[in-house]
């Protein structure tokens, strides 16, 4: 009989403690791996560390943790977040296990290297600049003109992204941005300024194994103007499998995946379609979070959840299968909730009535009454989301449609802080 194969997930928090759930279920053990001593400020209601067999903290010294791991003989090494990329690569190169390499590990967590490696390889590519002063964004974006994005250069989950039309405002951004802790609590070094895309921005999630890729799912954006923010991304929907758009979708994250070198494992692209077709935002080698992959999954019947442990426990059927197309079964969406003030929250005024929208499915609440609440500015401060789910498209639509009118300040009892 076969001992249990042995995976270690680097940086795997709440957000992709469903992962861990899904290689247990495959009948893996799972070897936490740590990369900071200090767990980052994002995470810091993170309850700890379940369902491992142990649990590494990384000091610095790569070579003790590359030993500590290698005890456990595993048969895969990937990063469970955002900032365990670079670890990630490191150990399984170390360990001879299929992963990415650390040749290009910083072009997949360094925004600005990552959309030059993307430009190099002859794709379409954002203008963009690395600026170490608030006096040198200025002088580039009155050289560029027009509207451009200023965000940290190694940070996520929509953290302080300035749309700014005006060098002034990008000087203002930069004074926020640099020497400020990102939400990883690390030190912002810089800015990075990028040209503003316009056009809709979609979400494609991928498994690769070997450097074969498969297109487990595309989720198209819709924004609104609210509360300073330009460009808040207010809902995010299923789309099906197949299309026009998913289709050129499909092509151009192909490149990107092959220009970075992500060879193995989950990654999530943001790309934007424009006038010029599609342009990377920006990619993560690793798992989507928010919980997509769990309602996804329940939606279509698989996700990335499915096709990361086959990449690595089961590698012979994912190439066997990863072409394969699955006929679609339901659409879902989710809707933040956008707060309108900060304050302490009193309560919401009728949450009952999402409850009977036709395709309501799951009310996820971050702010219970009598929290803190803040005014939505991100992915981070949404006081809840909605999600829904129905076999019909249009239904899920509208019931979106509906929650955005309901979702105005009259929704929110809040009582100003003094």
């Amino acid at each position: 009989m076969h001992s249990p194969p042995f995976v270690v997930i680097v940086d795997s928090y709440a957000p992709t403690q469903i992962l861990v759930d899904q290689f247990r279920k495959a009948g893996a053990q799972l070897i936490r791996v740590q990369s900071t001593v200090d767990i980052p400020r994002v995470y810091e209601d993170w309850s700890g560390p379940t369902g491992y067999v142990a649990n590494i903290v990384h000091t610095g010294d790569l070579a003790t943790t590359i030993a500590k791991v290698a005890e456990y003989q595993p048969t895969a090494v990937l990063a469970g977040g955002e900032i365990g990329v670079e670890l990630a690569d490191a150990l399984a190169e170390a360990l001879d296990l299929p992963g990415n390499g650390t040749r290009l590990s910083a072009a997949r967590r360094d925004k600005y290297v990552m959309i030059e490696t993307v430009r190099q390889a002859g794709l379409a590519a954002a203008r963009q600049k690395r600026v170490e002063s608030a006096t040198e964004l200025m002088d580039w974006h009155t050289a560029t003109g027009g509207r451009i994005v200023v965000k940290p250069i190694r940070s996520s989950g929509g953290d302080s992204i300035f749309v700014c039309d005006t060098p002034d405002q990008s000087a203002a951004a930069f004074s926020r941005i640099h020497g400020a802790n990102n939400i990883f609590s690390t030190r912002n070094v810089g800015a990075l300024a990028q040209e503003y895309l316009r056009g809709t921005e979609y979400i494609v999630n991928t498994v690769s194994r070997d450097g074969n890729h498969r297109i487990c799912d595309v989720w198209c954006t819709t924004r609104i103007s609210v509360n300073g923010m330009l460009d808040l991304v207010d809902t995010e929907y299923l789309m099906p499998r197949s299309g026009a758009v998913q289709d050129v979708l499909a092509a151009y994250a192909i490149e990107v995946l092959d220009a970075l070198e992500i060879r193995y494992g989950a990654a999530h692209l943001e790309i934007r379609v424009t006038s010029r077709g599609p342009v990377l935002v920006e990619v993560g080698a690793r798992i989507c979070g928010a919980g997509l992959p769990y309602y996804a999954q329940v939606a279509q019947g698989e996700s990335q959840l499915d096709w990361t442990v086959m990449a690595y426990l089961d590698p012979a059927q994912f190439l066997a299968t990863y072409q394969e197309s699955r006929p679609d079964r339901n659409f879902c969406a989710f809707v933040g909730l956008v707060s309108p003030a900060t304050g302490i929250l009193r309560r919401y005024r009728d949450l009952s009535t999402l409850h009977r929208l036709e395709s309501f499915y799951e009310l996820k609440i971050a702010v219970q009454p009598g929290q803190p609440i803040y005014r939505t500015v991100d992915d981070l401060t949404y006081p809840g989301i909605v999600i829904l789910m129905h076999e019909s498209e249009e239904t899920i639509r509208r019931d979106a449609n509906t929650i955005r009118y309901l979702d105005g300040p009259s929704f929110y009892d809040i009582s100003p802080t003094q």
